[in-house]
């Protein structure tokens, strides 16, 4: 199996909802659901329950090609944002650094 590469979403949003056990990670659009929890298992060595799909898509970009010349839209490419729910117990790693830098803060 060609080795696939799945990015952990670090937000606000995200991060509440790791309390859940549920990630939300970016993977390639060619990937299934079977694809996405194989690659998530193999990567980060945890047990995956569940996982929603979901096609984000690119945001319109205006630009310009001079002063008041031609003016157009385009949009950014089209991502695959996969919400991941692992087994009780198992957790990622992803927001670990983020606690202890708030720590060391206090």
């Amino acid at each position: 199996m060609k080795q696939t590469i799945i990015i952990p979403r670090v937000s606000e949003k995200a991060y509440a909802q790791s309390a859940n056990g549920v990630y939300v990670l970016r993977a390639p659009l060619n990937l299934n659901k079977n694809e996405i929890k194989s690659a998530v298992e193999a990567q980060f060595g945890v047990t995956v329950v569940k996982v929603k799909t979901l096609v984000q898509d690119g945001k319109a970009v205006r630009f310009s090609r001079g002063k008041n010349r031609y003016p157009g839209t385009t949009t950014r490419k089209d991502w695959k944002k996969a919400y991941v729910t692992l087994k009780e117990g198992d957790k990622l790693d992803v927001f670990d650094a983020i606690e202890q830098q708030m720590e060391e803060t206090k």
